[in-house]
């Protein structure tokens, strides 16, 4: 009796410290994402009054990236609204996923991103620019940061 009593002990110890153990190793389903954007982080740098802000979440076990994009000040209205990846700050890349819809401010949408895609989002690889007529390049840029 003794004997069973102690293996079940010994289970439960097992369990519990695998139990603690794997709580604090398991990343966040869920991460948010935000960019400040502005003519300065356009590459080359764009002098520009318009500014913005990125909010987002985006679900790793879904791969699903849903944001809202506000923006004041511009020169002139939108032409396109673009994710692009990868690169750094400082760098221009390809665009990853193209905003579609009315891109009056706030601009709101969602993507569900390839594994490639997310690995280059949580890596720090992506930013959003904004394109006018004048500035068909961007006229306002963000680099996206991703918090747990």
């Amino acid at each position: 009796m003794q004997s069973k009593t102690l293996f079940y002990s010994v289970l439960l110890i097992i369990l519990l410290v695998f139990t603690v153990f794997n709580a604090n190793t398991t990343p966040a389903a869920s991460s948010t994402v935000t960019a400040r954007l502005s003519g300065a982080s356009e590459v080359p740098v764009v002098l520009s009054s318009g500014s913005g802000t990125l909010t987002a979440s985006f679900d790793r076990r879904t791969r699903v990236l849903k944001w809202a994009i506000s923006y004041s000040g511009l020169s002139e209205p939108l032409t396109a609204t673009h994710f692009h990846g990868p690169a750094l700050a400082g760098e221009n890349a390809e665009v990853a996923v193209a905003v579609s819809g009315n891109l009056a401010s706030p601009i709101n949408g969602s993507t569900t991103l390839t594994a490639t895609e997310m690995d280059e989002l949580l890596a720090g690889k992506w930013y959003v620019n904004l394109h006018t007529a004048t500035h068909p390049k961007g006229e306002i840029r963000g680099q996206l940061a991703v918090r747990p």
